[in-house]
């Protein structure tokens, strides 16, 4: 195990050998800056934090202490005083060769902060606003004061510039106020501890922290920049920034995600959505730094907008992330790790004031936080994992040092103190909140909510982030709209509506299909919007079909939808078999589908004001799916749901024992009565174990005043579409709306599902 750990270590001094022999006859051809010593120093940041970042994630610490290290190691601090040539042949300090890696550095100080606001989860915050927000203040106030303080005292000898002290104890109270939302929020995940309500406030509160540290950072920013404490420059970045945060969270989240939504489903060149995110980014740098505020201010908001867009796919979300992760973080973290030479700590004033710099940061945050936690409600053993958490300053800290040395705040030796209080309050954070959240009991309401969401993360609905509805002209159209309205509208799901009638070039010849396009989109644009939350809280985009049927499906199922809702004209045919237009479509949507078949009073009223809703379930997944997708549509609209248990063997319930038989299908009864009853929606319930599946689903129809039947079914492998024997009997037999909805994968097996 030792040797697992150390093996990537030996290879360093190869490394750094090989390197400085090829970096001294490189130094001699030329005098300018060089490309080969620019990539000599990004493989060995690289290869270095990255390994030594492996080694701190093995034994429970943040890789980023890794990359901190490693810069330390190649530093002064350690390569630099064993080997001074080599270090200073590797790293020249000449302005055009330190240039060069800097440009890299501070691009990844963006790409940073656009990754910590993509791990921003405002819903959080709102969820646990008020306790958060208490909390957050104590958290702050305390930490600040104490750093305030702290640099008003400070030796003139650690400023760069005494006169500005004002602004040097500024940003000294913010440096020590300020936690990092990625080491806190990694360490309460690791502990499974993120649905939990002392996770959650943890979390929201490292949030909130590190949002209002930013801002007063772009403030600093500005003063530093006037030289002066100009009341007017000062008002001027602080309207500036309420501005742009007001616009970026109103117009701004919606452009984002109409940016991210049009690149994701037109541009056909690889990884669009990532240069849409990239280009954002740096806009929105450039604005806060046209403002007079620091572009980290920009990056930070332009993740947050791109975290909550409904269509940031994980696959997009871990390339960003490794992008990130893999190359800038250990250029970055490393070069401010050369940039800290703790070899100035032999000083004994200047490894004493660390010390005091380190107490003062960790008494002042952890005391604060306990302070704001046990006045926010918490008991006392919250308020200690919460002063635990929010003790952690890892890469949060470090990139503020970082611009405080680049604007001339900060010297040099109070940087590497800065740093080192970093590292020593980072690497304290974790084993400490591991020992306050382990023992932290969970209440009943907190046990309830945990079961509840466990739940909901393993269910169809609650998963949905993006449906697709593919509509003609008729009124079984208008009827599926209408469903796909009740099912997106509540969760405020953008949806686009595809119509698939007559290709464009056949509209251009019949005056009325255009008109007839228009009318289709925009009657299921209104019946989505009519079901959100807020009006015009639903995003709703509509599409017209340019091309054959089959080819425009399978270009709008490359776009990441989760769910097809199908509402056309006509659904079966002769015999068995689905209508050769539903057949074209399954065929090229491999996910699950939800085929409607509007019948009865909802041919004469596609657009009901109540539904009267019956499920069939038999345990199976399928079965259960489809009574999720039943609860919704009771959820969201009024009316009735009925329940009915059905074998998915013919005659089973007669052949088995009453007392055993009657048990499960109890039981399963109940799951779905449960499910119901956490969305507070009133069911009906009924037992047909004497009949076959069919029959007993018709029977019921013609007993009941049901209007809508809503079934789960498999895709049965074959030469073409087949929901089995049960679905397709119901289907054609039934007086009243069926909705199919299906598993993503056909199965191989011919059993009935119910």
């Amino acid at each position: 195990m030792l040797w697992s750990l150390l093996r990537p270590v030996g290879l360093v001094p190869a490394a750094l050998v090989l390197t400085t022999i090829a970096a001294s006859a490189e130094g001699g051809k030329s005098a300018g800056p060089s490309e080969f010593l620019l990539v000599a120093q990004i493989v060995l940041l690289i290869a270095v934090g990255r390994g030594l970042g492996e080694i701190m994630q093995r034994i429970g610490q943040p890789s980023v202490i890794g990359e901190l290290l490693a810069g330390i190691l190649l530093g002064p601090s350690l390569f630099g005083w064993i080997w001074p040539e080599a270090q200073h042949a590797i790293f020249p300090k000449s302005p055009e060769q330190k240039a060069m890696i800097d440009g890299i550095a501070q691009f990844g100080i963006l790409l940073l902060l656009l990754l910590t606001g993509m791990e921003t989860d405002l819903k959080l915050v709102r969820k646990v606003g008020r306790a958060a927000i208490a909390i957050s203040i104590a958290g702050i106030l305390v930490p600040f004061a104490c750093g305030f303080a702290l640099g008003e005292f400070l030796p003139d000898a650690l400023l760069p510039n005494p006169q500005q002290r004002l602004v040097a104890s500024l940003f000294m109270g913010t440096a020590l106020s300020i936690s990092s939302v990625k080491i806190v929020a990694v360490v309460v995940r690791e502990m499974n501890f993120m649905r939990r309500d002392v996770g959650q406030i943890i979390v929201a509160t490292a949030v909130i922290d590190d949002t209002i540290g930013w801002i007063i950072i772009a403030v600093i920013f500005s003063l530093a920049s006037q030289g002066t404490l100009d009341i007017a420059s000062v008002a001027k970045a602080v309207l500036g920034t309420l501005a742009f945060l007001l616009v970026s969270f109103t117009i701004g989240r919606r452009l984002v995600f109409q940016l991210i939504r049009w690149a994701n489903d037109n541009l056909v060149s690889t990884a669009p959505v990532i240069t849409v995110i990239l280009l954002l980014m740096g806009t929105m740098a450039l604005i806060t730094h046209l403002i007079g505020v620091h572009t980290v201010l920009g990056a930070f908001v332009a993740g947050i907008l791109v975290g909550e867009s409904p269509i940031l796919t994980r696959q997009i979300d871990e390339q960003l992330r490794g992008l990130i992760s893999s190359f800038f973080m250990p250029v970055f973290f490393g070069l401010a790790g050369l940039s800290a030479d703790l070899s100035v700590l032999r000083d004994p004033g200047l490894l004493m004031l660390t010390g005091l710099l380190v107490v003062i940061a960790s008494v002042g945050k952890f005391g604060g936080a306990f302070v704001g936690g046990t006045a926010g409600g918490l008991s006392y053993r919250e308020s200690l994992a919460l002063a635990s958490g929010m003790n952690a300053r890892g890469s949060t800290e470090v990139i503020i040092a970082t611009i405080g040395l680049s604007i001339g705040v900060l010297s040099q030796n109070l940087f590497t103190m800065i740093v080192t209080m970093a590292i020593v309050t980072t690497m304290a954070m974790p084993p400490m909140l591991r020992a306050a959240l382990a023992k932290l009991p969970m209440n009943r309401e907190e046990k309830a909510r945990l079961e509840r969401e466990e739940f909901e993360a393993r269910g169809f609905v609650a998963n949905l982030e993006r449906p697709l509805l593919a509509v003609d002209e008729s009124v079984n159209a208008t009827f599926a709209s209408h469903l796909a309205g009740l099912i997106a509208g509540m969760r405020g799901l953008p949806i686009t509506v595809l119509h698939i009638g007559k290709r464009a070039k056949e509209q251009e010849k019949e005056r009325d299909g255009e008109e007839a396009h228009e009318a289709v989109v925009k009657k299921a644009a209104e019946m989505v919007s009519a079901h959100g939350d807020d009006a015009g809280s639903v995003d709703v985009v509509t599409r017209a079909r340019r091309a054959e049927l089959g080819e425009t499906i399978a270009d709008e199922a490359r776009k990441g939808f989760d769910l097809l809702v199908i509402g056309v004209d006509k659904v079966a045919k002769g015999g068995d078999r689905f209508d050769g237009k539903i057949e074209d479509i399954a065929a090229r949507f491999e996910g699950p589908l939800a085929v409607v078949a509007a019948k009865g009073r909802h041919l004469e009223q596609p657009m009901p004001d109540a539904l009267n809703i019956l499920v069939p379930v038999s345990g199976s997944g399928v079965s259960r799916r489809g009574a999720e997708v039943a609860v919704a549509l009771a959820q969201a609209g009024s009316g009735s749901l009925r329940v009915i248990y059905v074998a998915t063997t013919r005659d089973k319930g007669a052949q088995r024992g009453a007392s055993r038989g009657l048990s499960r299908e109890a039981g399963i009864l109940k799951d779905t009565s449960d499910l119901a009853a956490r969305y507070e929606v009133d069911i009906t319930a009924t037992l047909r174990v004497n009949r076959t599946p069919e029959a007993a689903i018709l029977r019921e129809i013609d007993t009941t005043d049901v209007d809508l039947v809503v079934m789960g079914v498999d895709r049965i492998q074959g030469d073409h579409l087949s929901f089995g024997g049960v679905a397709d009997a119901v289907l054609r037999q039934s007086k009243v709306s069926v909705l199919l909805v299906s598993s993503g994968e056909a199965r191989r097996t011919s059993a009935e599902t119910a």
